[in-house]
């Protein structure tokens, strides 16, 4: 990454919970100073930011609606002065609903795509001007996409768009040493996965994976960390299933 050693900024957009949370806690444990971004959650969001503080992290919370172009202005804005220069985006913002698409509603496909798609884009924009030299850009998509199942043919159109983002911003930010990636979970048990689902669902979908079990928030936090750090500058452009072998 960027050669100095000034301490590594980092904006985690979903950071309240879930895998966005585990996301933020990584990269505050490997040294960086992190902005954690949140809608709504600002009570999760705020305690976890006083948590790593009081573990010695510099971390602030962040609120903004990723799909609005002037929240994530803001919270590049507002990053910058708490910390200097963002070197880390991670696209964690999203959302998921499974419907049959012939049953999907406007509201349903819109506000999928004003999430997942417009905020990754929003934040891409900024992160294109804004970010420093050597930077690291994970984006988040899905293995949903390798599978193919009914109901998800919305979220999967929403993450497809993201990874194209991925494997053309990479080239267009030649020259200034930013890597551009993506990260593909499979299932993940987080408190919205499990939502809504049965003892019998979750079984049958952690058994898809040859390893025998859901991933875990941190799994995917290991994976995030690796293509922000220092050992993952030679992958860039790329999308990487991390799901235990699902797909």
């Amino acid at each position: 990454m960027n050669p100095s050693n000034h301490t590594k900024v980092a904006i985690v957009t979903g950071a309240s919970r879930g895998i966005g949370a585990d996301i933020a806690r990584r990269l505050a444990s490997d040294g960086c100073a992190v902005a954690l971004n949140y809608a709504s959650n600002a009570g999760d969001a705020n305690a976890l930011a006083q948590a790593l503080r009081a573990q010695g992290a510099r971390a602030i919370a962040v609120q903004g609606d990723v799909s609005k172009p002037d929240d994530a202005r803001r919270m590049f804005e507002e990053t910058e002065h708490a910390f200097g220069k963002v070197d880390i985006l991670v696209n964690n913002a999203g959302i998921m609903t499974a419907v049959p698409l012939v049953d999907a509603t406007d509201g349903q496909f819109e506000r999928h795509f004003a999430v997942n798609t417009k905020g990754t884009f929003n934040m891409l924009r900024e992160a294109g001007q804004r970010l420093r030299q050597g930077g690291r850009i994970v984006n988040f998509s899905s293995t949903a996409l390798a599978l193919n199942m009914p109901g998800y043919a919305i979220y999967n159109g929403s993450k497809a768009a993201v990874e194209a983002f991925t494997r053309v911003l990479a080239k267009e930010l030649r020259g200034r040493d930013i890597t551009v990636n993506a990260v593909a979970p499979g299932p993940v048990e987080t408190e919205l996965f499990l939502h809504g689902k049965n003892e019998a669902l979750v079984a049958q979908l952690a058994s898809l994976a040859p390893l025998g079990r859901l991933g875990q928030p941190d799994d995917i936090a290991r994976v995030v960390s690796f293509l922000a750090g220092p050992d993952g500058g030679w992958v860039n452009g790329q999308v990487l299933r991390a799901n235990g072998g699902v797909a």
